[in-house]
């Protein structure tokens, strides 16, 4: 556009129009051509009024546009969903517009609508509560994930999934306290609200904003700060998971008061958690596999050189074989197996990965002390030339292996103390998994010995085990009385007055899960107490005792009783824990 040189007018300029035949300005452009000119350039009032006659906007904008931010956030700040509890009926047609736009299947749901009750019967108080992701400021779920397949945006703050970079592990299901990653079977991935960013970056509001007939939910921009401060006050909802764990960016409003006695509808109610066979799997016969290892290190400063000699290569074969088969229970735990080797991207972040890297190290230093304790072993008059060498770095790096693998068992241990969950707390988990490490450590070396008399000698197996069996023997009855004391000691959170996460435990021990709590306390009982006790009597003797088979058959029940057990506990361990949660329906 040609730009005009402007100046005031004056009587001449009105003489000159008034003529026949009006001047030329300057600049080609008569007066009545550059005022006709500026008439075709709209004004900002004119080009919104405009807009609107064209509606040029996004259809139905003029009914949730109040309910979207002005402008988007700031250094500091981020969208978040804001939730009117005075407005929500509970209808759920925020829940089937979000199932509809996203594609969602028959019984997958990423924004559920929960129920809070409370008062007295003359003036009862319910009230519906709608709940998604709350794109919290510090996610649980993106740093529990070992793949990276979370990512908050630095200008939004929304927490985003990449389902292509998702394994299907299910850590971040444990991990998030409200409940928000939901697994999809069929896909083997896990899925989640992402506040429909894609429609709200082009000014659109997500389906549960514009679907929400009684304008209930809406985006605000909220400060981080703010946020902060908020979670110390820990006044999100009633009975829900503390703010502070993650910093919730939701934020629920009314104009009621509620009564003290607000609570979720199914807060009572108790039902037993996904008890995860593969992981169950996985962490016994680690945790066996670790302790096998530490007991025969520990073994070798102990007996003498020949007998270790003979007694080396079959243990740490054995205890080898059992913690390749816990790696690879492991990977059924995955909905994509194919990309397990993607467990090692978040090891800066995620215990899961850092359990993923130990575990494997431990796995390729216990195939390299295996293959050298066989070539150590061999006679002298047939040894391999480099069993000179071998020897001296034995202790070595039979000493890695131990280290390494209890390294990995703490890490087992902090993937569920990460969760903040009260029966996988610090103190307890790592009880637990230790107790377990040594009892199974303790069975399996006794196992070995009584291995021995096929595969080496029986004089020599008889040797070893009247050697160190009458020592093991008493350890696998104090790891044992340790472990089941330690274990009964949760149903003493059943006389509590408070309904609380442990007492809940207690409960479904007790209740629905008091058929698998009676077999993990019989094989405990049978297999690590009463069985050892023979075993230690029948020990007393002399001779060959390996050619008896009393004692090769309680060696063996012994092993199976003690292993069955522990199975039974990490069932007991993921099925009583009381999950956190947002308030939900009533339960059948």
């Amino acid at each position: 556009m040609t730009t005009l040189q402007t100046r005031p007018l004056t009587l001449q300029d009105f003489h000159h129009d008034l003529s026949p035949v009006p001047p030329e300005r300057p600049d080609g452009i008569s007066l009545i051509a550059h005022l006709l000119q500026q008439q075709q350039e709209l004004s900002a009032v004119e080009i919104f009024s405009r807009e609107h006659q064209t509606d040029n906007r996004p259809a139905q904008a003029r009914y949730y546009e109040k309910l979207l931010p002005a402008t988007p956030p700031a250094a500091g700040q981020q969208y978040a969903f804001e939730v009117d509890l005075d407005r929500c009926s509970g209808c759920k047609a925020c829940v089937t517009a979000c199932h509809s736009l996203n594609g969602l299947d028959q019984n997958e749901t990423w924004r559920d609508v929960g129920l809070l009750v409370g008062g007295t019967e003359f003036n009862p108080v319910m009230q519906h509560v709608t709940a998604a992701c709350h794109h919290c400021v510090e996610p649980a779920c993106m740093s529990a994930c070992p793949v990276d397949a979370y990512e908050k945006n630095a200008e939004t703050g929304i927490v985003k999934h990449l389902d292509d970079q998702c394994f299907g592990c299910q850590y971040c299901t444990l991990a998030c306290p409200y409940n928000v990653p939901k697994y999809h079977q069929e896909k083997g991935i896990v899925r989640k609200c992402d506040m429909c960013s894609n429609r709200l970056s082009k000014g659109e509001a997500p389906a549960c904003v514009q679907a929400c007939p009684h304008e209930a939910i809406a985006i605000r921009v909220v400060s981080i700060q703010r946020v902060i401060e908020d979670s110390e006050a820990n006044n999100f909802l009633p009975a829900a998971p503390d703010p502070s764990l993650t910093l919730p960016t939701t934020t629920y409003k009314t104009s009621r008061q509620f009564p003290r006695n607000m609570l979720p509808a199914d807060y009572y109610s108790i039902s037993p958690a996904h008890p995860h066979w593969p992981l169950i799997l996985m962490l016994v016969l680690t945790q066996l596999s670790v302790g096998a290892f530490t007991i025969g290190f520990i073994l070798d400063t102990t007996v003498g050189a020949d007998l270790a000699a003979f007694f080396r290569p079959l243990h740490a074969t054995s205890a080898l074989i059992l913690g390749l088969l816990a790696l690879a229970a492991s990977t059924c735990h995955l909905g994509r197996p194919l990309y397990a080797f993607r467990g090692i991207l978040g090891w800066r972040h995620s215990w899961l990965s850092r359990e993923i890297v130990l575990f494997g190290l431990f796995a390729c230093l216990a195939v390299l002390y295996a293959v050298a304790c066989w070539i150590d072993s061999q006679p002298s008059s047939t040894a391999l030339p480099m069993a000179r060498f071998v020897r001296p770095y034995l202790p070595i790096l039979g000493g890695l292996v131990s280290s390494v693998g209890l390294s990995g068992v703490f890490c087992s241990v902090m993937i569920y103390v990460f969760t903040q969950r009260d029966l996988w707390n610090l103190e307890q988990t790592l009880i637990r998994f230790t107790l377990t490490t040594a009892l199974l450590g303790t069975t399996t070396t006794l196992l070995s010995c009584l291995l021995m008399q096929w595969f080496v000698d029986v004089n020599i197996a008889t040797g070893m085990l009247l050697g160190i069996g009458r020592s093991l023997v008493p350890l696998v009855i104090a790891f044992n009385l340790a472990k089941l004391l330690f274990d009964l000691a949760l149903l003493r959170h059943r006389l509590s007055s408070r309904m609380t996460s442990l007492k809940r435990s207690a409960l479904l021990v007790c209740g629905p899960l008091l058929p698998v709590a009676w077999a993990r306390l019989c094989l405990g009982l049978l297999g690590g107490l009463a069985l050892p006790v023979v075993l230690l009597h029948l020990l007393k003797k002399d001779g060959s005792v390996l050619a008896e088979p009393l004692i090769a058959s309680t060696i063996c029940l012994i092993w199976f009783g003690c292993l069955g057990a522990e199975l039974f506990e990490r069932y007991l361990f993921f099925a009583a824990v009381s999950s956190p949660r947002m308030p939900g329906g009533v339960r059948s």
